[in-house]
């Protein structure tokens, strides 16, 4: 039994070899642009500026404001992070290939995280459908920090079941617009994102199915304990 999981595993690291740079140049692409760090300013970009039911009522100016608050907290105070400690040598990369080098970003992440979903609680102008999807991100980092004493789960599957998790709850939700183009173009995105991993990183299928199965299922929770 150990035997056939070695060569089950030499075999997926085999594999990757055979894709040419046509594949590899567009997977590293997705993989950039569609980063886990992205995700929360992206989703709160579109709950703002392209759903139109949720930041009815706010302007412009005041939606640009929130939404930069989110990347403050999610994008850039997470960088900053890696980054010291990449200069203090407690990492050997910023891509963070090993499960030890993503124990502190992933606790670092959930203290802003966390930070960030107490604040909008605290808010009643921030929608409380972008408070829940803040706080799913937090529960989804927390398990990711947990699986990753076990196995290398995909930070980017967490990312990208986070941002389909967030349109499944607005679905449910009863929402009287209509997101069906919403919805296929994220879970197409999700697809070409996941399998992105599987071809330029270490990543196995059970990495990429958890992570995004845990963060959708993080979102739902987070929906139903902010009541939504």
């Amino acid at each position: 039994m150990e035997n056939d999981f070695i060569i089950t595993t030499k075999n997926i690291a085999f594999d990757k070899e055979k894709f040419g740079m046509g594949l590899k140049i567009p997977a590293h692409l997705f993989s950039y642009v569609f980063h886990p760090l992205f995700i929360p300013a992206i989703a709160a970009w579109y709950l703002a500026f392209i759903h139109q039911g949720y930041f009815t009522g706010i302007a412009p100016q005041a939606k640009l404001f929130i939404i930069i608050r989110v990347a403050y907290n999610t994008i850039v105070f997470p960088a900053i992070t890696i980054l010291l400690l990449k200069g203090l040598g407690f990492i050997k990369s910023i891509f963070l290939k090993t499960q030890r080098e993503r124990i502190v970003p992933y606790v670092a992440a959930n203290f802003f995280y966390f930070w960030m979903y107490l604040v909008f609680r605290s808010q009643p102008e921030v929608p409380s459908i972008l408070t829940a999807f803040i706080f799913g991100v937090f529960l989804s980092s927390s398990i990711g920090l947990i699986a990753n004493i076990y196995y290398k789960i995909s930070m980017h599957a967490l990312g990208m079941g986070a941002l389909s998790g967030l349109l499944l709850v607005i679905i449910f939700s009863a929402s009287p617009y209509s997101i069906f183009l919403s919805a296929m173009i994220v879970l197409l995105l999700s697809g070409l994102v996941c399998t992105s991993r599987l071809i330029v990183s270490d990543h196995l299928p059970f990495d990429i199915y958890t992570g995004f199965l845990f963060a959708v299922l993080c979102q739902v929770i987070a929906a139903l304990f902010i009541g939504l």
